[in-house]
């Protein structure tokens, strides 16, 4: 096993220390890059001194409409700022009665979000941060789960808020991140103007309210169904340990520029994407939307990105497309990696200039991607590295934090999820004979348990304080973490073999004529589990290699047919697809773009 050091990390209490020690440090330097004046920090940087009248004309600049907001520069929000908002928010909510209040956040990535989400974990209560994606019932569902006193919404769902505030009683407040549109409703920015004010009149309740790491401080709902979704709580302690964890494994500089494209709602962005670079002093430049992507990273000269592999998947695809055009495209392309991997075995890295075209594409400047969320083709990781964008995965669960293993910047396995973090003990149990058994963790960052869900707490959590992560896979002899399906996902056959749907599914996705395809098993008369796949075609594909067809014709069918027999060809006979049927239609996806499985 390679014995290569950590990378050495600030130690933090809590995640007030946390931002207060980046705010001493890293100062003046860009927090984040937004899009909306109202962030802007010019007019507002001794609150001290100035008067209400200032302060209020400052923070209540007219936003842009959203057709210049597409088309207007990122501007700068620096760090003491960031954390004077988030104590003028907070300080708002103490002067206002809201302290030790349930606050859920209700939107889309944007200054707002960041602003609420420390401004209640850092004195005031518990943050419970929801999936916009979610229809009117479902959030009406989880705010009366989750109890939460307080909701803090973008316009964006203004129309799914205003049909449930009758079945949501225990909302008192409602706080709109644009102009109010309901009568009772308050203003996001005079909110944060009015704890402005109190602070320049030294209101210190927030600043010295106390932070107890081992409280409960957030609740995040586990995406399914409200029926099936559970509660996670989180405490501080989890989190200021899962990022200094991660950040000892892959380094991350005050120079980085996170573009924040995933869902803020969910742990892997919240901490990853958030969290860690506001703790490593970088900057996060906030994402318009998935079809602004190419536009934003050109213009936030983005340096590192969370990714979910679907993503990944179409970069790569993408950029090989574009290479390999023409012949005398690809014969150039190849011979560049030929010649690059030919001076990287002598040490020297040519790859940003021979591929300049590549990165030029993604800005210029990305330097990093990380993938989780679901397994990723070894060889996609593999040649992101090749073309000189280090491209690493992970492994997490909202109840871990969500880092469990992670491959480092400088020792990885690209087929593997990666290493126990530091302080992180993984194990395997009930191992077959092949020794896959179902992973298991023991940490500082495993949850607290489940909100209101005692049963499903001692289910997941053991006597001995493990995580049973529902995952299988193994611990291969560096280390790493070998992910191999989903317990829940696993084919019993006949002969008591194990079948992981996940196997099948990634073999049949090396085919180019398969787009999206989902494994699962129905068991016949003989009590025999038969395999069968349902298959969404690759419409570009299908046109390009049989016509203009539909993509349940019998031709795509006989072509799907041939597929399913070189992939049961190359497997044992217990694992043969034996059924398929062909979707007009992509499956169903979670806001991580996983394919929602049915479980009976």
């Amino acid at each position: 096993m390679k014995n290569i050091p950590l990378y050495d990390v600030r130690p933090i209490a809590d995640l007030r220390d946390m931002l207060a020690q980046s705010a001493t440090l890293y100062g003046a330097k860009t927090a984040f890059m937004v899009k909306d004046p109202r962030a802007l920090t010019e007019n507002r940087a001794d609150h001290v001194q100035a008067t209400p009248e200032s302060i209020i004309a400052a923070i209540q600049v007219t936003p842009p409409a959203d057709s210049d907001a597409k088309s207007s520069p990122y501007l700068a929000v620096s760090y003491q700022q960031y954390a004077k908002d988030v104590d003028a928010l907070g300080t708002y909510f103490f002067t206002n009665g809201l302290q030790n209040t349930r606050i859920a956040i209700l939107g889309e990535s944007r200054y707002e979000w960041y602003v609420s989400y420390l401004a209640t974990l850092n004195g005031t209560g518990i943050s419970v941060p929801l999936d916009k994606e979610l229809p009117e019932g479902e959030i009406a569902n989880l705010l009366n789960r989750s109890h939460a006193d307080v909701l803090i919404f973008a316009n964006s769902k203004q129309k799914e808020v205003d049909a449930i505030r009758s079945q949501i009683p225990n909302v008192k407040v409602f706080i709109s991140m644009d102009q109010p549109k309901v009568e009772g409703d308050q203003y996001f920015w005079d909110c944060l103007a009015q704890g402005h004010l109190a602070l320049a009149a030294g209101e210190t309740a927030f600043l010295q309210a106390p932070i107890d790491t081992e409280a409960l401080s957030l609740l995040l709902f586990t995406s399914g169904t409200t029926a099936m979704s559970k509660a996670v709580m989180l405490n501080q302690r989890n989190l200021c340990i899962n990022l200094q964890a991660m950040c000892q494994m892959l380094y991350v500089d005050p120079s980085d520029v996170f573009l924040s494209v995933l869902p803020l709602h969910h742990t892997y962005e919240s901490t990853c994407g958030f969290l860690c670079p506001v703790y490593r002093g970088a900057t996060v430049a906030v994402c318009e939307g998935l079809r602004h992507i190419t536009r934003n990273m050109q213009e936030s000269k983005v340096t590192m990105m969370l990714v979910v592999p679907l993503m990944l998947e179409l970069f790569y695809k993408r950029i090989i497309k574009s290479a390999t055009s023409d012949p005398k495209l690809a014969k150039k392309f190849r011979l560049g990696l030929k010649i690059s991997g030919l001076l990287r075995k002598v040490g020297v890295d040519k790859r940003r200039s021979l591929f300049a075209k590549v990165h030029s594409t993604f800005g210029g400047s990305l330097r990093m991607l990380i993938a989780g969320g679901a397994a990723i083709d070894p060889a996609i990781l593999s040649g992101m590295r090749d073309l000189g964008i280090e491209t690493v995965q992970g492994y997490g669960l909202t109840e871990c934090a969500p880092i469990l293993a992670l491959n480092r910047d400088v020792d990885y396995k690209d087929r593997a999820a990666g290493l126990a973090l530091p302080g992180v003990e993984i194990k395997i149990v009930d191992a077959d004979e092949n020794g896959i058994g179902e992973i298991i963790g023991k940490g500082p960052n495993v949850m607290m348990g489940y909100y209101e869900n005692e049963e499903a707490t001692k289910e997941a959590i053991d006597d001995n304080g493990f995580f049973h992560t529902g995952d299988l896979g193994f611990v291969d002899k560096d280390g790493f973490v070998i992910i191999t399906g989903r317990k829940k996902n696993v084919i019993i056959a006949k002969n008591g073999k194990n079948i992981f749907p996940e196997e099948i599914e990634f073999k049949l996705m090396q085919h180019e004529l398969i787009a999206e395809c989902l494994v699962s098993a129905r068991i016949d008369a003989d009590g025999e589990s038969v395999v069968r796949v349902d298959i969404f075609p690759n419409e570009e594909k299908v046109k390009a290699s049989i016509g203009d067809v539909a993509l349940n014709s019998d031709a795509v069918r006989a072509a799907i047919d041939r597929i399913i027999r070189d992939v049961n060809h190359g497997t044992v006979t217990y694992k043969y697809i034996r059924e398929f049927d062909l979707r007009t239609s992509e499956f169903e996806k979670t806001t991580t773009k996983k394919i929602k499985r049915q479980y009976k």
